[in-house]
């Protein structure tokens, strides 16, 4: 159960549209932790924070990663949008007292995928997509996914997330690509 003073802290910190997102990723991480046998709490915990690093103070964000001592590889530099992630994941440390590392990850994660995904980040990515207040051109084939087969899903949406960033000229996160090329072997050797 996520405590009040988190949720007075968060709408603060992030504004109120990004708040209730986060509350519908909180809530699909929970629907997504039970359905595959995963601890409710920690899904709802890395949902429910998954955009805390996505601060309303956008022209900033540089200055406060380096804060955080948070090293940007060139991407990130290029797409200040994924920095929300790592910057997350010591936000929730700092600020919101949260020790679970399986939590954390999933938090840091959550923007860029990975190679060796656990069973958490991939539930707490596709929640991020699939959140009831998602509308967007394919959506309904990602939701139906992730009820049938996470890892479908997962390699589904990062083929769909690869393809929006090419469309918007912008870097892929190499972090992406490993992920993706990893369910594609695994999905191979099946």
């Amino acid at each position: 159960m996520i405590e009040q003073w988190m949720h007075e802290k968060l709408k603060k910190d992030i504004g109120e549209v990004r708040y209730n997102h986060s509350i519908g990723v909180m809530n699909t991480s929970m629907e997504l932790a039970k359905l595959y046998g995963y601890p409710e709490g920690e899904a709802e915990l890395a949902g429910f924070l998954h955009d805390c690093g996505k601060l309303k103070d956008k022209i900033n964000l540089l200055k406060i990663a380096k804060e955080f001592d948070i090293i940007l590889d060139n991407v990130m530099k290029h797409n200040p949008e994924l920095i929300h992630g790592p910057l997350g994941e010591k936000i929730a440390i700092k600020e919101y007292k949260v020790t679970n590392k399986n939590v954390l990850n999933a938090i840091r994660y959550h923007t860029t995928g990975r190679e060796n995904m656990s069973l958490l980040e991939k539930i707490v990515y596709v929640a991020d997509i699939i959140e009831p207040g998602r509308k967007f051109e394919g959506v309904d084939t990602i939701r139906q996914l992730a009820y049938e087969d996470i890892d479908k899903c997962l390699l589904y949406a990062l083929d769909r997330t690869i393809v929006f960033v090419i469309s918007k000229g912008k870097l892929i996160h190499l972090d992406t690509i490993k992920a993706r090329n990893q369910l594609i072997i695994l999905k191979d050797l099946e």
